[in-house]
């Protein structure tokens, strides 16, 4: 029976296997994806929505404003997305920032025929749920699961944000 220590040859390569066993446990760590916060909206119909009761679904949640030039810009992009995937389960709620005239909002919503629930986040509940959303548009993917599988800061890639609904559907 051999009693003595690792040789020094030996230590470069223990080091090296803590090292993958650290970072292995550190990417499943990040690779877990965050549960969406448990927040209510209130839609401009004064109807409120839970994520929870949309359970089953995937959810695209859109931090926007009425005088944010990216907002406006991709909502005609928002509204394709989701005509195309509604059908088989994404729920999109766009949620007008606090600072949001709800006059302006309702205003935007109606001329722009948007079909999908628009919220009014009076008091900014909301937004700080989701991390404290300050800059427009946010954009958050929530899978069947109520997880966050994406968030975007800035208009997104639609051709990739379609494809990431896609799979999630």
């Amino acid at each position: 029976m051999n009693t003595t220590a690792p040789s020094g040859r030996n230590k470069p390569i223990i080091a090296i296997l803590v090292i993958a066993a650290l970072a292995g446990g550190l990417f499943l760590l990040l690779a877990q994806k965050p549960a969406a916060p448990q927040t209510a909206f209130t839609a401009l119909s004064g109807e409120k929505t839970t994520l929870d009761s949309l359970r089953g679904k995937v959810v695209l949640v859109n931090f926007w404003a009425t005088s944010c030039p990216g907002c406006i810009k991709e909502m005609p992009d928002l509204v394709k997305t989701w005509q195309k995937y509604h059908s088989r389960g994404l729920e999109t709620i766009a949620v007008a920032m606090s600072y949001d005239p709800p006059e302006y909002v309702k205003q935007f919503a109606e001329k722009n025929g948007l079909p999908f629930t628009v919220a009014l986040d009076a008091d900014g509940t909301a937004a700080q749920s989701f991390g404290n959303v300050r800059l427009t548009p946010t954009t958050f993917i929530i899978d069947k699961q109520g997880k966050i599988i994406q968030q975007y800061l800035g208009e997104p890639d639609f051709a990739k944000l379609n494809a990431l609904i896609e799979g999630a559907l």
